[in-house]
């Protein structure tokens, strides 16, 4: 009996020490469960309802901008219609007339601003084109015409014959701030409505990529991806917001390395305003030299605060020394804007036309003030200038059409004389006073219009033909 009761006590305490161990376990496991579920939710893949708020969704933007986006063709004939004149082929040069034409395309992107058909694009997408096409992102296509370019800031403006064109706002390139997300939107490598992602990597750059006298260069930086194809594209912000025309890339390959430049839409609007009204961009000049103002000019000047651009020089005559600016004083605002570097400045002034008055605030030694000026064209006075006026100047001469009686002593139908030569083009080609223009190309002329309208239409060069009044027969070649 000993012997039995002894075991049933050891049966007993077994089995309620495995009773005790298996309830510790179980606590500690129910207790590990509820840790897991509290610090590490889980979710399917698919369920966009547990997306964080804060990650970036791009779709509404992407969805407002790429119908707004277009697939810009264009085309290049190398044959030009020139007969058998030998002037025509010294121009031109001669290929073999009887070979087939060939016909070498260019793609580019552009971006809709107005329902009936107003597109924006870079000038150099369609500066060499005698064709220029149109393909929206639904696939329908159209001829486009040039309505006007601006090779100083690089943007062209084009006009197709539609209506009720979806289109993309415009925004304020202002207040894009760096850091921010921005798309680019275009057709890269003709990989059509192509969007990417980016930042605004840096504000105000000048990558000197135009080469032209008067050239503004105050680009959006991002990092958004941009290879060839999305020049005249969009960059647009996260509600969609037209900002910039991508433009240009920085590269040792050719393809996009990280770097993206576009055109802050502020200058876009100010060009297309100029182009529809004036058929010729009006551009505004202080009549200052500038530089940026660094460690080391400060220092050698003795500028307490880098803050700025710096003012080393003025033109005779120039806006603001009629104003009273002098010379080493520094230009901190434009406005409200405040600038800090050439380009964010030449930004500002490009903004506006001759005859407008812009308040710059300056630091003159210890002391800031405020001076209002009356902004100049490149001539020195406040005219605005319409197309035709802007070929004439360009091309340096007055024109009148000739009298019936010199028609006839020549045996010509049409004509415009060239009048007073001055500093311009037609002096530079050997043209001289006295010389009857009768056509350029396969163009008559008759007027002023007709030669501004030739000068619009032509892409690579011009051909003009024309009289002395001597009776003998003279070509010029005049590259644009």
């Amino acid at each position: 009996m000993k012997k039995i009761a002894t075991s049933l006590l050891m049966a007993f305490l077994g089995g309620f020490a495995a009773i005790a161990i298996n309830n510790y376990f179980d606590k500690q496991q129910t207790g590990f469960d509820r840790l897991t579920k509290e610090r590490i939710p889980v979710q399917f893949a698919g369920n966009h309802e547990g997306t964080p708020s804060n990650v970036p969704n791009f779709i509404d933007a992407a969805d407002v901008s790429l119908n707004g986006v277009v697939h810009v063709k264009t085309l290049v004939d190398n044959r030009r219609a020139g007969g058998n004149d030998p002037f025509f082929d010294l121009f031109f040069g001669s290929p073999n007339r009887n070979a087939p034409s060939q016909k070498p395309t260019a793609s580019g992107s552009g971006v809709i601003i107005s329902e009936d058909g107003y597109i924006v694009t870079n000038n150099h997408v369609i500066a060499n084109a005698e064709k220029v096409e149109v393909v929206l992102n639904d696939k329908r296509e159209y001829q486009a015409e040039v309505i006007g370019r601006d090779p100083s800031t690089d943007l062209a403006l084009l006009k197709v014959d539609a209506k009720g064109l979806p289109f993309v706002y415009y925004g304020n390139s202002d207040n894009v701030k760096v850091g921010e997300w921005a798309l680019a939107v275009g057709n890269p490598f003709s990989l059509t409505s192509t969007v990417t992602a980016g930042i605004i990597s840096a504000k105000g750059r000048n990558i000197n990529i135009l080469n032209e006298k008067f050239a503004i260069e105050s680009f959006i930086q991002t990092d958004a991806a941009v290879n060839p194809g999305n020049s005249g594209g969009a960059l647009v912000n996260t509600s969609g917001e037209l900002i910039g025309i991508n433009s240009a890339i920085a590269s040792n390959t050719g393809s996009y390395s990280g770097y993206s430049f576009a055109i802050p839409v502020n200058i876009v609007r100010k060009v297309v305003a100029d182009l529809l009204e004036y058929g010729e961009v009006q551009r505004a000049f202080i009549g200052v030299v500038l530089e940026d103002l660094n460690a080391d000019l400060a220092k050698k000047k003795g500028i307490e605060h880098i803050k700025g651009v710096y003012v080393s020089g003025l033109n005779a005559g120039g806006a603001a020394e009629s104003a009273g600016i002098k010379e080493g004083d520094v230009i901190l605002k434009v406005q409200s804007a405040v600038v800090n570097n050439v380009p964010e400045l030449q930004e500002q002034i490009g903004r506006y036309r001759p005859g407008d008055k812009v308040l710059l605030t300056i630091a003159r030694g210890s002391s800031n003030k405020e001076i209002s000026v009356e902004l100049k064209n490149k001539n020195g006075d406040t005219k605005l200038i319409k197309h035709t006026e802007a070929v004439a100047n360009e091309l340096g001469a007055d024109f009148e059409q000739p009298n019936e009686k010199e028609k006839s002593r020549l045996n010509i139908q049409n004509g415009l004389k060239v009048m007073k030569i001055r500093e311009g083009r037609l002096r530079n080609i050997g043209i001289q006073e006295g010389f009857i223009i009768t056509h350029i190309g396969d163009k008559a002329i008759n007027s002023i219009e007709d030669l501004t309208s030739a000068f619009k239409s032509e892409r690579r060069g011009l051909l003009i033909e024309g009289y002395y009044p001597n009776g003998s027969r003279a070509y010029y070649g005049l590259g644009i």
